[in-house]
């Protein structure tokens, strides 16, 4: 039984193999193989795999040599290449059974080529064995540089993050065969970023290697670079950009810009009313800014401060009247601290800012102030016109003192006069009226707009000036004869 050798070339070197299973009057076939080769032992024939290095540029490589013992050279074999590549990628030199690849291979297109053999007896026209199968495999050449597949990388980390803290991994893809070599055996490295981020070699995990203040820089660019082979002479390389954010941690407490604010507030202002705001300012953002304002020091306890929550802002509203006249200064002293605070951060915030605030009361003119809330005289009847009833008075109570004008609002009996005095116009009958209800109105000269009235009431008291009266006209009988003492008939 006859025996087919390939003959491949590797390197130029050219071995010869005996065909396995040849007894002394086998006839065999010789093949020359490179150093290193695989043997595949099948039904008695020794088949080689054929190795091509892939992306060779000349345009005939040689493969190796398929080739009979009973070829004597005489040219009446002929060798024949079949299979997926035969022609088109791979020819065979019919006559001396030589393969040639004459396409510029990529092994990361296509890295095996399973291609039948057959040997001819031209003068016969018969196959001088069956065909069969063997292989050439494209060997592996560093062409590939590493590529990140999952670009763009993004990561965010809390600023003030130790040392160490995990940012984010990327990776990357070598296309070449990570069997052949150092090839696909990747090293990361940092080109951007220090001395804030560092990368591991073998695993591309950036970790902090330096705290960061978000509100001295708020995001880094990094750039990592993946080398093949190891990071050794010849290595190719890939890079890729990760952006870092940071996100804010609440390190930073509110602070007062101003130590003082001035403000106003009018003596007329009804409690409630708002009178002006003060503003702290804190780097931080979102929930770690929203802030909280509150009185530290108001003797008075006439002013109290509220948070506006959407503008961050405090607002200073009064919580009693004031009186210009009575205290026309105040100086109380506001805090703020943050509305929400860790308990891991509480070393930021042992101290509240504080500001001082002086609030000047602005007088207005205010309508004159009667004495007492309303009064009560006593006059007898009868007593002449031009009587004295009683005194009513009433001041400015603001600093000028405007003299005080008085009147007595739709009455014929009672008169007043610029001192307040009440006096009767007409003679006063008990029997009449006992009771006078007067409004007293009290006018500033200065500024006939500011009125206040007052009412006052008058009781009539009852003197002896009425003889008796019997009710009806009696008329009365008596007897002619009657004696003393007896009774009268009506």
């Amino acid at each position: 039984m006859n025996c087919y050798l390939l003959v491949p070339f590797m390197l130029g070197i050219p071995l010869l193999w005996p065909c396995l299973g040849a007894t002394e009057n086998s006839q065999t076939k010789k093949v020359q193989q490179p150093v290193g080769s695989h043997l595949r032992v099948k039904r008695g024939w020794v088949w080689n795999q054929f190795f091509v290095p892939e992306e060779m540029n000349t345009t005939s490589h040689h493969v190796g040599r398929l080739r009979s013992d009973l070829d004597n050279g005489n040219n009446s074999f002929q060798y024949k290449l079949l299979g997926a590549g035969a022609g088109s990628t791979f020819i065979i030199d019919e006559r001396t059974g030589d393969i040639y690849a004459i396409q510029k291979l990529d092994r990361e297109e296509r890295s095996l080529y399973t291609l039948r053999a057959q040997v001819i007896d031209i003068t016969t026209g018969r196959a001088v064995e069956p065909e069969s199968e063997f292989v050439i495999k494209v060997s592996d050449i560093n062409d590939n540089e590493p590529k990140f597949l999952d670009e763009p990388y993004e990561a965010i980390v809390p600023e003030m993050s130790p040392e160490g803290t995990l940012v984010i991994q990327v990776t990357a893809s070598d296309a070449d065969d990570p069997s052949s070599g150092n090839n696909a055996r990747l090293l990361y490295s940092l080109l951007q970023g220090q001395p804030y981020f560092s990368v591991e070699p073998t695993t591309g995990v950036i970790r902090i290697s330096s705290k960061m203040d978000r509100e001295l820089q708020d995001e880094y660019w990094v750039i990592i670079q993946a080398k093949d082979m190891i990071g050794q002479p010849g290595a190719l390389s890939g890079t890729t950009s990760v952006l870092i954010k940071l996100s804010d941690v609440n390190d930073n407490k509110p602070i007062f810009k101003e130590s003082l604010y001035r403000l106003t507030v009018s003596e007329a202002a009804p409690t409630g009313t708002s009178i002006g705001t003060i503003m702290a300012y804190d780097n931080d953002i979102g929930e770690n800014a929203e802030m909280d304002y509150s009185i530290e020091e108001d003797d008075s306890q006439t002013f109290d401060i509220i948070t506006n929550h959407e503008t961050q802002e405090g607002i200073v509203i009064l919580k009693k009247k004031v009186n210009f006249e009575h205290q026309n200064h105040y100086g109380i002293r506001a805090k703020v601290k943050n509305h929400h605070v860790d308990e891991k951060l509480m070393k930021y915030h042992t101290e509240a800012s504080t500001t001082f605030i002086k609030i000047q009361v602005e007088d207005v003119d205010e309508p004159p102030l009667f004495l007492l809330p309303y009064y009560i005289f006593e006059i007898f009847e009868e007593t002449p016109q031009g009587s004295f009833v009683g005194v009513v008075s009433a001041t400015d109570p603001d600093n000028r003192k405007s003299p005080i004008r008085y009147s007595i609002t739709r009455s014929k009996v009672f008169n007043i006069d610029d001192n307040g005095t009440i006096t009767t116009t007409n003679s006063l009958d008990r029997e009449i009226s006992a009771w006078y209800n007067l409004s007293i109105i009290a006018t500033e000269k200065y500024n006939i707009e500011q009125i206040s009235s007052i009412p006052v009431y008058v009781q009539v008291l009852n003197i002896n000036d009425h003889a008796p009266e019997f009710s009806q006209y009696y008329e009365t009988y008596v007897c002619e004869n009657a004696g003393s003492g007896q009774g009268l008939f009506f």
